[in-house]
This record gives C-alpha cells, structure tokens and sequence, in this order.
C-alpha cells in the first residue's frame, strides 16, 4: 500500500452520468490486482473529508482507470477534473478475485457500475480461458460495454437485450453457461449479489463476488464496513477481508 500522487491524463464522458479516468500512476499500477481498489482525495482542500473508494477498472503500462458514475459532491468534483490535476491515492487496497486456478470458462455478472473491475480481469484472461461478460443496467443509459467482450445484456425496462435482471439471463442460460469448470465472478448492488449467492448454492457453481459498501479509511482501522461472516458469529470487514470473498463465506 503506497500513497501516490498521480497525474490525471484524460476524463472521459462514457453515458449520461458516467466517467472514465485515466490517470499516470506507476506505482499503483505495477502493484494492483483485478477488483482490488484505491481510496481518492477528491479535492486538495478539507471538502469533502473522507476519501473515496473506487476500483481499477483497468491498468494500461504505468497508467490505472477509474470508472465512476456522479452520484455526490466527492464524484462531482472527480468529474470535472482536467489534464494535468493531481490527485492523492491510497492503494492497492483489499483482496482482488482469486483467478490463479484450474478452470476453463469465467462468467462475469456485473450490475450497474459493477462493471468497474472487469475491463481488467477481461484484459488478464481473455488469452487463457473462455469470457462470458453478462452486464445489468436499468435502462440503455446506464450500459457500460468499455473493455469487455462476448456481452450479454439485460435491462430493467426491457429497452435492450433480455427484459429483466441480470441474475435472471443467467438463470434462463445456465444450462448453456454453467459446468464444473465454470467460475462466477461478480460485482454489483447488494440484492444482486444476494440472488447471485443463492443461484451459485444451487446450482454448486463456485462464485466470487466484490461487495460494494460506504468506508472511510479502507484498511481495516476504522471498522466502517462490517459483513458477517456466514458460518462464524464474528464480521469480516469488505476493506481488509474482502471485496472479493467467496459467495458462500458471507451473509448478505
């Protein structure tokens, strides 16, 4: 874990209200694992106080990406950064996915802005095993495609590809998806994750999933960000133990 000042190359426009930054970090970037995350100093000033977490969404040379959707004041200030500004970043932080093992075909299920740490993951893979990407959004606003492939995709309103949630594609093509040498991986909203945690019970299909959840120093100190444990009465915390855990070792 270092704290890097790094240097913002471009801050792209991707739908409405999403934003790709692109920024040099070579640290960071010689260092960051898929799904692990960084905490950002938005601003150079006190406003806002805390720092705020965001996954790599992809690591280019001594560059790292952030994608990021402009839901406050911290990501409003994120958005409307230029060329040149700096920014102060604490990372890599937390546990990535675990992709060093023996199996054939990864499925990514991602919900929303979950899409965030798979462009990576796409880029460490995609010349080793089969990828398929299964990406849900409420609406043709909220699709995010950059850096994926072999797409899926399901929307809330029914406006593109399967009409429903992602978690339900899944389930209507699990019997051409799903084998014993498949492995779910998958970042999204909570409910999502919680569908995707039963459906991997199952069908005893081995799933990976990257929890999303508020935090404010992201290394374990302020105990900020409490999931239970499911098989011991004790919390794990998303910053330390996680995001990433194995669907079966939390409660949600």
């Amino acid at each position: 874990m270092v704290n890097e000042k790094i240097v913002i190359q471009s801050v792209e426009k991707l739908q409405p209200s999403i934003y790709l930054l692109k920024a040099f970090a070579p640290i960071i970037a010689s260092q960051i694992k898929p799904s692990q995350f960084c905490n950002i100093k938005v601003s150079e000033n006190e406003f806002p106080l805390l720092r705020r977490p965001f996954s790599v969404c992809d690591v280019d040379g001594d560059s790292i990406h952030f994608m990021f959707d402009v839901h406050g004041e911290g990501t409003r200030i994120l958005s409307e950064k230029i060329k040149g500004d700096k920014l102060e970043v604490l990372g890599p932080l937390g546990n990535g996915f675990n992709y060093n093992k023996n199996f054939k075909r990864a499925i990514f299920v991602a919900g929303g802005l979950g899409v965030a740490p798979f462009p990576y993951l796409t880029k460490v893979l995609q010349e080793k095993i089969e990828i398929i990407t299964l990406i849900g959004a409420r609406n043709s606003d909220f699709i995010i495609e950059h850096g994926l492939i072999n797409i899926n995709i399901a929307t809330d309103d029914g406006s593109v590809g399967f009409h429903g949630n992602v978690v339900e594609l899944l389930n209507s093509h699990k019997e051409k998806f799903i084998n014993e040498e498949t492995v779910v991986f998958a970042c999204g909203p909570t409910p999502m994750l919680k569908s995707l945690q039963q459906f991997s019970i199952e069908n005893n299909v081995e799933c990976q999933i990257s929890t999303e959840c508020a935090m404010a120093c992201g290394f374990g100190i302020c105990q900020g960000c409490p999931v239970h444990s499911a098989d011991e009465d004790k919390n794990l915390l998303v910053c330390k133990d996680g995001p990433v855990f194995d669907a079966k070792d939390i409660k949600l």
